[in-house]
């Protein structure tokens, strides 16, 4: 390794001496997620030339169509994870119940809730995806594992947060609560390098990152707040919507703008997963010195009360998020 050179192990092993009381645990958590996705990102990076593309002819819970990826992203996770001794239960998009570990391994104080591969139906045509989780501690104190309503806590109750990318290069961003940092993967040597340390939202941004195809189906707080940001006086903005939520939320957050998925008269909830996607990011976001909301209150103020909850999303960087809030309160 390079001198001033910082991998992900190195990183981690630095944060957990800081807390005599740490067991090594929640370093260990991570860094099985971080050899998922190595794994992960080597198969995404070589689905164009082998038979791992395509729909798996299955759906998951919320009926959508599974991509084989989408089984094999969550299958390594479920297995870089079940056997570690640090976990009472996980939470997957793709899974209809929590998955509990195998009777054979002993159980953690820890509940992880993941996505295993966000954005997967744009594996076809070559863009980013990638993978979010959250980690949380079990609250009621019991042994074994975990009963579905211990992942009904609010997001601000988790003891980190992270995604993936999978893109030109695959970055690790995860943050326990003392900042937000990325890691480059370096695939000469096959590590995590620490290459954004301390990453922040912009206060404002000149980004909207939002699917405006459905603009009529929109609530009237939400088209004004985007004609808002379209009729910006003092800055132009520019619409930039991948339809990878991973993908939006990584150029924001380097950036500087907003990325939302309003509920609509189709989906008046919205499409995005509480626990999987908006939680984590939300707690991301607000590290990074951003803000997440539904339509009215802060993401990581809600209470779930369904494993697959949805929510409208908005969330990035202050200033645009709390103009939408103007937007909803109608003051704009």
């Amino acid at each position: 390794m390079e001198k001033g050179v910082t991998n992900l192990n190195r990183f981690l092993l630095e944060e957990q001496r800081k807390y005599p009381e740490a067991t090594g645990g929640f370093t260990i958590l991570i860094e099985s997620i971080a050899f998922a996705s190595k794994i992960i990102s080597r198969e995404v990076n070589k689905a164009g030339i082998v038979n791992i593309i395509g729909k798996a002819q299955s759906t998951n819970v919320h009926g959508e169509d599974q991509q084989k990826l989408d089984i094999y992203a969550n299958n390594r996770m479920i297995t870089a994870l079940d056997h570690l001794g640090k976990l009472c239960a996980m939470a997957s998009e793709e899974n209809n119940e929590p998955i509990l570990i195998p009777d054979e391994y002993p159980k953690g104080k820890y509940l992880i809730a993941f996505d295993p591969l966000d954005g997967s139906s744009n594996i076809d045509v070559n863009i980013s995806i990638g993978t979010i989780f959250g980690i949380y501690k079990r609250q009621d104190g019991k042994e074994g594992n975990a009963c579905c309503t211990e992942f009904f806590q609010p997001g601000r109750n988790m003891v980190a947060a992270g995604y993936i990318i999978y893109g030109s290069s695959t970055m690790l961003v995860y943050t326990s609560g003392n900042g937000v940092h990325g890691f480059t993967l370096d695939p000469s040597i096959g590590e995590y390098i620490l290459s954004h340390p301390f990453m922040k939202f912009p206060d404002s941004g000149k980004i909207y990152s939002i699917n405006e195809v459905n603009y009529n189906r929109w609530d009237e707080a939400t088209r004004k707040f985007v004609d808002y940001l379209k009729g910006h006086e003092e800055r132009e903005y520019t619409s930039r919507y991948i339809g990878s939520l991973v993908a939006d939320f990584h150029r924001n957050l380097l950036k500087g703008g907003v990325f939302a998925y309003p509920g609509d008269t189709r989906n008046p909830r919205g499409k995005l997963r509480l626990l999987y996607e908006c939680a984590p990011l939300a707690f991301i976001a607000e590290q990074a010195g951003g803000m997440a909301v539904n339509d009215e209150i802060n993401i990581l103020d809600i209470v779930p009360t369904d494993l697959h909850q949805k929510e409208p999303f908005y969330i990035g960087s202050k200033y645009e998020v709390e103009t939408y809030l103007k937007a909803k309160r109608g003051e704009l």
